[in-house]
């Protein structure tokens, strides 16, 4: 029995069990959150150097919801935190980037010459699976185009852990939005092989030790489980060994349920921190956590008509900004695809009633 209610208690819903503690308001957390840094400004990329080990600054929302900074960006080489004007295509300097690593790549695996960027990285996936990578969901890489009847066109990629990228250029046809989106996620996948990219005991304590600095800490806090920093660490530490990217996509479990008021729910359900981040770290994002917050956003749209417009009009923002400058994408793609399920919930309530 008890088991049970603490498995309720746990549930991504800001709606679910309010009567176990009454005042849950069900706001998104995301209306408070401060913006988030500048992105680091991008490297040039001749020979692959070294990508250096971010550690997570603060201030994102992440931290306003179980304490926690944020994760180290899954890349070194991005564009800038501003998109360049409509028509301008990418900054040179990313383009540039991402071509170099796509002739290296060509270069080391199949000779000189012009490379099909949609093959390869489907082979690079395959290859990384064939050496014993952890592919739950098997090596398939996944594209999906934003539905238009004309130019430019706009195509996300799916790899096999999770991470989403898009195409970064204006592209004339379909097919070219697709390479588009198959080059930024070739480079990404490359540079996460790099031994930099590796959440290491190094990385770890300057990424705690930084953490610490920006939030004024002390070292007792890193060592202590239930406060933030302390979660903070017990989050690398468990994930001693993997990528900024398989990092990055357990730490979009989190941004979601911060943008969506899970967090500040479950703490007012009593859920310690420590109860959320031992059944989070261990739960993949899928349907029913879909699903119980769109359905929030639907009981948000009742009680505040507009809501749900606004939100879905600023995250389309966020992700065309996050595309154009070649980040990794997951948190606002699912962000946007939870609002439109949500919407097209409220479109069959709509039509029922009619």
């Amino acid at each position: 029995m008890m088991e049970s209610v603490r498995a309720q208690r746990l549930q991504p819903g800001v709606g679910t069990l309010r009567s176990l503690r009454p005042g849950v308001t069900g706001a998104p957390a995301a209306a408070s959150a401060p913006p988030p840094p500048p992105a680091p400004p991008p490297a040039a990329v001749a020979a692959a150097p070294p990508l250096p080990a971010v550690p997570p600054p603060a201030g994102l929302g992440l931290g306003l919801g179980l304490g926690l900074p944020p994760p180290p960006p899954p890349l070194g080489l991005q564009g800038p935190a501003a998109p360049p004007p409509p028509g301008a295509g990418p900054p040179a300097v990313l383009r540039e980037a991402v071509e170099a690593v796509v002739r290296s790549f060509a270069k080391h695996t199949q000779g000189y010459g012009r490379v099909n960027v949609v093959e390869a990285l489907q082979e690079f996936w395959q290859m990384k699976q064939s050496r014993g990578a952890d592919l739950k969901n098997g090596a398939l890489v996944v594209y999906e185009m934003v539905p238009s009847n004309s130019p430019p066109y706009v195509c996300y990629v799916t790899l096999p852990g999770g991470s989403c990228f898009g195409s970064f250029q204006f592209c004339p046809t379909k097919a070219e939005a697709r390479r588009s989106a198959a080059k930024i996620a070739l480079m990404n996948s490359v540079f996460n092989e790099h031994p930099s990219r590796r959440i290491t005991d190094e990385f770890i304590e300057k990424s705690v030790s930084e953490a610490l600095a920006s939030f004024n800490g002390n070292r007792e806090e890193a060592d202590n489980p239930n406060t933030g920093i302390g979660a903070f660490r017990f989050m690398l530490e468990s994930n001693k060994g993997k990528s900024m990217l398989e990092f990055q996509e357990l730490m979009t479990v989190f941004q979601l349920l911060h943008w969506n008021g899970s967090l500040k729910a479950m703490r007012e359900r009593q859920c310690s921190r420590q109860e959320v981040l031992a059944h989070y770290s261990h739960r993949a994002l899928d349907d029913d956590i879909r699903n119980q917050m769109a359905m929030d956003w639907v009981n948000r749209e009742q009680n505040s008509p507009g809501a749900l417009s606004r939100e879905l009009a600023s995250t389309e923002r966020e992700l065309d900004e996050a595309r154009l400058a070649g980040k990794e994408l997951r948190f606002h793609k699912e962000k946007k695809d939870i609002l439109m399920l949500a919407a097209g919930q409220l479109g069959s309530m709509h039509s029922s009633n009619c």
